[in-house]
């Protein structure tokens, strides 16, 4: 429901009358800028690549307060250090989707010392 009432305000659809009126419907294009809603609507690079294959490094992180568990994946040519592929499995909210599927994409290309230096703040 969540998802279908942003995507209606996203695109400038109108909801009932009773639900335009709530302040909470209302922001939720505050909350959810469209780029997070495509990448949970449209997730990218989900899946898994072998873990045995010396070229791949995994990531498993799991927010009990949440219940949220996402395993991140990359795969990385030895000779230059570059991320050649990346992919993810998440299970959790909207957020956690999304988040994975557009960290996989901007970490694809990229160095691993460049990379290393992501914050989360």
């Amino acid at each position: 429901m969540l998802r279908l009432a942003a995507k209606r305000l996203l695109q400038g659809g109108r909801l009932g009358s009773h639900e335009a009126q709530s302040p909470a419907v209302l922001s939720l294009t505050r909350f959810y800028h469209e780029r997070v809603v495509d990448h949970y609507d449209n997730p990218r690079n989900v899946g898994s690549f072998d873990k045995h294959d010396p070229t791949v490094g995994t990531g498993l992180v799991g927010a009990p307060a949440c219940g949220d568990v996402m395993k991140l994946q990359i795969k990385v040519d030895d000779s230059t250090g570059k991320i050649v592929d990346a992919c993810f499995k998440t299970f959790g909210c909207g957020s956690a989707i999304a988040s994975s599927s557009v960290a996989t994409e901007w970490v694809k290309g990229k160095q691993m010392e460049e990379v290393l230096t992501i914050k989360n703040t």
